[in-house]
C-alpha cells in the first residue's frame, strides 16, 4: 500500500534542531518524520567537488548532504529535488539559516520540470531509499516511509541522476550492500570508472553501507576498495565516542574521505 504524502508544512513545535559537523551546521528536522543521521554526511564526504561546480541532489530531504558538502567546498552551485513539499520547504529554510544558497525544487524524480531537465551538473548525489517495496512493514509516518521505503525502483534514481550529469560528470550514491547489484545494473553501459567503498562498523564486521561513484561515459575498470572501518575495537563496550580518525574527521570536521585526496 502506498502511503499518502504530507500535504502541509511542519509546525515549529514539530521540529528539532540538530547539529552536524561539530556544530558548524544547524539543521531543523521533524521530531517524528524522516530524520537524517550520519549517512548523508558520509555521502557528502565522498564527493570530489570543486568550487564553481554544479551539484544536484536527487531526493534532498531536509538538505543535510548538500549543506555538508557546501561547508567543505565553498562556491558550489547547489540544487536539490525533493518530492515532499514540507521537506523541500525545510531544506530551503535550512540552507538560508546556514548562509548557503541552494535552489530546492519540489518535484517527482521521474517527472522533473522542463527547466531542470535543460540543466546539466558536474556532480549528482543521492541517498535513495534503502528498502525494496514490500520487504518490510511500512512506517506509520508518511515522511519516514517515503525516505526509507522504495516507491520507485533504484534504477529510476540512477537514471534520473545520469540524465542530469554532463559527460564526464560523477554520480555518487550511498546504499546498503545488498542493493549493490541493483546499482551496478543501473549503471551498466552508461557510466564507468566505478568505485565501491564499503563502510564497515568495526574490524571483522561486514560492511553496513557502501559508497558508489561512477563517471558518465567513463571507461576505467571497476575498483572495489578496502573497507573503511568506522569504529575502534571489535565491539561496542561503552557510550563514549569510538569513531576512528577518518570517520571522526568526516563527522566532526566536515573533512572528505581519505581517498578523495589521494
Amino acid at each position: 500500500m502506498t502511503l499518502p504524502l504530507q500535504a502541509e508544512g511542519f509546525a515549529a513545535e514539530d521540529l528539532r534542531s540538530d547539529h552536524f559537523l561539530g556544530g558548524r551546521l544547524r539543521i531543523d528536522q521533524p521530531r517524528r518524520g524522516y530524520r537524517a543521521g550520519v549517512d548523508p554526511v558520509f555521502l557528502a564526504a565522498a564527493v570530489p567537488a570543486a568550487g564553481g561546480e554544479a551539484v544536484l541532489e536527487v531526493g534532498c530531504g531536509a538538505g543535510v548532504a548538500p549543506l555538508c558538502l557546501a561547508a567543505r567546498v565553498p562556491g558550489l552551485a547547489l540544487t536539490g529535488v525533493e518530492l515532499q513539499a514540507p521537506y523541500a520547504d525545510l531544506a530551503r529554510a535550512n540552507a538560508a539559516a546556514n548562509g548557503t544558497v541552494m535552489e530546492v525544487i519540489t518535484a517527482d524524480i521521474a517527472d522533473l520540470p522542463a527547466a531542470l531537465r535543460a540543466q546539466s551538473f558536474d556532480h549528482v548525489i543521492a541517498n535513495p531509499p534503502y528498502f525494496r517495496a514490500g520487504t518490510r512493514p511500512a512506517a506509520a509516518d508518511p515522511g519516514r516511509e517515503a525516505g526509507l521505503g522504495e516507491a520507485k525502483p533504484l534504477a529510476a534514481w540512477v537514471d534520473t541522476g545520469l540524465r542530469r550529469l554532463r559527460p564526464g560528470g560523477q554520480i555518487t550514491l550511498i546504499q546498503r550492500p545488498d542493493r549493490l547489484g541493483d546499482v551496478l545494473a543501473a549503471l551498466e553501459g552508461r557510466a564507468g570508472s566505478i568505485e565501491i567503498h564499503p563502510l564497515a562498523p568495526r574490524v571483522g564486521r561486514d560492511a553496513s553501507l557502501i559508497l558508489v561513484s561512477a563517471i558518465k561515459g567513463g571507461r576505467g575498470p571497476l575498483r572495489l576498495a578496502a573497507p573503511e572501518i568506522l569504529h575502534e575495537g571489535t565491539a561496542h563496550t561503552s557510550d563514549r565516542e569510538s569513531y576512528r580518525p577518518a570517520a571522526r574527521a568526516v563527522l566532526r570536521d566536515g573533512a572528505a574521505w581519505p581517498w578523495i585526496s589521494r
